[in-house]
């Protein structure tokens, strides 16, 4: 085995296993060859975490602000010099391509530490006067929390999740997806190289029911979710039982606007990154592009133009731009929905089938698919697909445009593209929408809220909407005087 960490679990600062979870195979999706195996978490391995996470947070709440902070910027420090090796092995889990994984995975986790390390001493309350008598108000860590990844950003969700829950103050648990279960156990390793008290981060592996168990469990005091839309909704009603808050960011069928007057090339641009990054398989993509007819013939011929280009392969050939998907049956789910594409009439202009590539023939590859003709009541338009299929809708003006934009109950991100920046902002205002661009598509960077509305979600990661989610705040009443009581 290529990556076997350690331990299967990361708790109280140090690797820990218990054989006696049931065995998880780590597969190089690229090959379909097993790099590593781990234990799913059992009930001690729970316990374990909630006390080891318990202790770390009475130690961490009480840390200065301050000195949390350069523990976080440590922690980025280390992983910006050592991300070659840390990309490799999120190549090695997810199986998307080197040429990715080096400025898109742990680049965005450093950024993501280092930010909100630069937030953490300025967390605070606010002060009202009345005259003598005065509140403050004070911003307080909600305690041990549990955080659940995906499997498509391992890693940056584990630092996106992990940065401002420190900086507030809170320990963590977090769970990665059972099939990339090897990046945050490394994260694990370097928040202790740079300081971090034991406990205050911790990785536990498993299922679904282990995310239960947690999210039941009645000393986890907030849960973050990255994930599907029916498990939001399994852990949103975990939650409830205990009235806990959450986070949940889901998925989408987002919509891409591109009007006749966009600069064509970049409206491919954005589309392309809306659609093939990470073979697809990215919650925000403009998987809807509503073209307005004036360029529809034109943005088709370019966007085929470049799709033909993009070069399938081996992950770790930095000339590669796509690996293949994250797993047979993922490919399977995507050549089913091209297929019915197909059935239902849509007109394929490139891609469509699964690719082979030699040497990596146990890996599952899609041809980058574009469809055109695409009608609002197919399946293609209204189901997530998660994998490398561009569907293009056609639309006359923008009334119809974002009439058919917001005709979905997903509101994860959207997009325009046009010259006219009057357009483009009433466009994405009135886009049901959390996360959207002009003249872009799927940038994130961490300065900036990302969420969404409607089915895709509930909360923000990143930006300082983030500290609201990982705080509470508490007001406090100061009398100067004497108290009177009418009684």
């Amino acid at each position: 085995m290529r990556a076997q960490p350690k331990a299967s679990h990361w708790i109280g600062g140090q690797p820990f296993e218990d054989t006696a979870g049931e065995a998880i195979e780590v597969i190089y999706p690229a090959t379909g060859e097993p790099i590593a195996a781990v234990h799913e978490a059992t009930p001690a391995v729970v316990d374990a975490a909630i006390a080891a996470a318990g202790e770390g947070f009475a130690r961490w709440r009480t840390t200065p602000p301050a000195a949390r902070a350069r523990v976080m910027r440590r922690a980025a420090d280390l992983i910006r010099e050592r991300n070659r090796a840390l990309s490799e092995l999120e190549t090695l889990d997810t199986g998307k391509p080197l040429s990715e994984t080096l400025v898109a995975d742990w680049a965005s986790g450093a950024d993501a530490l280092e930010w909100f390390a630069g937030l953490a001493a300025g967390i605070g309350g606010e002060t009202a006067d009345f005259g003598g008598d005065f509140v403050y108000t004070r911003r307080e860590p909600l305690g041990v929390c549990f955080g659940i990844g995906a499997w498509n950003y391992p890693s940056q969700i584990a630092c996106w999740k992990a940065a401002p829950a420190l900086a507030c103050g809170n320990a963590l648990i977090f769970k990665p997806s059972e099939m990339t279960p090897l990046g945050a156990l490394k994260l694990g390793e370097i928040f202790a190289e740079a300081g971090l008290p034991d406990g205050v981060f911790n990785v536990v592996q498993g299922r679904g029911s282990v995310g239960a168990a947690f999210a039941r469990h009645p000393d986890v005091a907030k849960i973050s979710l990255t994930g599907s839309v029916p498990t939001g909704r399994r852990v949103y009603e975990s939650a409830a039982a205990g009235l806990k808050p959450v986070t949940l960011e889901l998925g989408g069928k987002s919509p891409l606007l591109v009007f006749d007057d966009a600069d064509l090339d970049s409206a491919v641009g954005g589309a392309m990154l809306g659609n093939f990054y990470s073979a697809g398989q990215v919650c925000s993509n403009a998987t809807r592009v509503f073209v307005q007819r004036g360029v529809y013939d034109a943005f088709l011929t370019r966007v085929a133009e470049r799709a033909e280009r993009i070069v399938l392969g081996d992950p770790f050939d930095e000339g590669v731009t796509m690996g293949p998907l994250i797993s047979p049956r993922q490919g399977e789910k995507v050549m089913g929905f091209i297929a019915t594409g197909r059935a239902e009439g849509a007109r394929l202009v490139t891609g469509g089938e699964q690719a082979r590539v030699q040497g990596f023939e146990g890996g599952f590859f899609v041809q980058p698919t574009v469809f055109a003709d695409v009608t609002d009541s197919m399946t293609i338009a209204r189901e997530e697909i998660f994998g490398p299929v561009m569907s293009v809708l056609a639309f006359d003006d923008e009334a119809e445009a974002v009439a058919r934009a917001n005709a979905t109950p997903y509101g994860l991100a959207a997009g325009v593209f046009t010259r006219d920046l009057a357009r483009g902002h009433r466009v994405v205002g009135a886009l049901e929408a959390g996360t959207t661009w002009i003249n872009a598509y799927n940038l994130t960077p961490v300065e900036a809220p990302f969420g969404g509305v409607k089915a895709s979600g509930i909360g923000r990661e990143n930006g300082r909407a983030a500290l609201d989610h990982w705080s509470r705040v508490k007001s406090v009443y100061v009398a100067t005087g004497p108290v009177e009581a009418p009684f």
